[in-house]
């Protein structure tokens, strides 16, 4: 877990729905990076929290987040650990997104 040194943005269908500099870079084993984005520099006006909930040995229970925007939703596009296991708390609130229902661009 490092902070990601460029800007992450998080588009659907071009629109902006996450743009940071503060990013959260997560990686494990040998799955590809994952960015947290603090809520701050996320429109949370475009995400509605879902039922779905999932267990991580390692990061606690995560929330599930669906994208709403122009008539299109997105069901659990997002994830956030609201209450982390203690050795994950800066990703306390965040939210992390799925690369296959949203575009996320690495700038820099």
């Amino acid at each position: 877990m490092t902070p990601c040194p460029t800007r992450i943005r998080v588009l659907h269908d071009g629109h902006p729905v996450a743009d940071t500099e503060a990013a959260i870079r997560l990686q494990e084993a040998s799955y590809p990076p994952v960015y947290y984005i603090p809520r701050d520099d996320v429109v949370m006006g475009f995400f509605g929290k879902t039922r779905r909930v999932s267990e991580c040995p390692y990061k606690g229970t995560a929330s599930y987040y669906s994208l709403n925007i122009g008539g299109d939703v997105i069901e659990d596009a997002a994830w956030s650990y609201e209450t982390p296991y203690p050795a994950m708390l800066p990703i306390e609130g965040y939210l992390a997104f799925y690369p296959d229902k949203v575009t996320i661009e690495e700038i820099g």
